[in-house]
């Protein structure tokens, strides 16, 4: 096995960085690198918050907010999730909230599954996982990007069709689907 498979010291050096872009939700910058092999280079890097993921399960059911994604030009199914804007807060203040503002729900108990890197190849993005259950309803608090939101509820039956199917295939939502069903394993031993 290769010897820097065993270790975590870097391979590569950041030589200089500099910003291309930012907004209120994202950095994006660019770093001259020098790889250990000698060989220099680039890196683009999308620096955003960490962000949290709710799986909303009460009863059977998961529910889902459909909206438009700009970027692949189509309306998803996914559970609800979002960043800070500011890093205000505990991970799970910031999962509470984002199940209110998207769907009105509020848990009687969350329970923290794990986090993953959303897309290490070209950001600095978490995602934290919880699992919201014991949901009442109340009332939604949308951003103006939320405008085209629609809440779902769909049996965890038909959830995990959709995703065998490639009706769900956003790798956030694999994801959490996997780190739940790991959890929900370990609780039957």
């Amino acid at each position: 096995m290769d010897s820097a498979a065993h270790n975590n010291s870097p391979t590569i050096t950041t030589l200089a960085s500099r910003e291309v872009y930012r907004n209120r939700w994202m950095r994006v910058r660019e770093d001259e690198i020098l790889r250990s092999n000698g060989e220099r280079g680039i890196y683009g890097v999308v620096d955003k918050p960490d962000a949290a993921l709710v799986l909303p399960i009460d009863r059977g059911r998961i529910w889902l907010v459909e909206q438009y994604r700009y970027t692949v030009q189509q309306r998803v199914l996914e559970p609800p999730q979002g960043a800070w804007e500011t890093k205000e807060g505990t991970p799970e203040e910031l999962a509470r909230g984002e199940l209110r503002e998207e769907t009105g729900l509020l848990a009687g108990r969350m329970t923290y599954l794990g986090w993953t890197w959303i897309a290490y190849g070209y950001s600095s993005q978490r995602m934290h996982v919880y699992l919201a259950e014991k949901l009442t309803e109340g009332e939604t608090d949308r951003d103006a990007e939320e405008h085209d939101l629609v809440v779902r509820s769909l049996t965890v039956e038909k959830f995990e069709e959709m995703m065998r199917t490639g009706e769900i295939r956003d790798c956030c939502t694999l994801a959490a689907w996997s780190l739940y069903r790991l959890w929900k394993a370990e609780q039957k031993q």
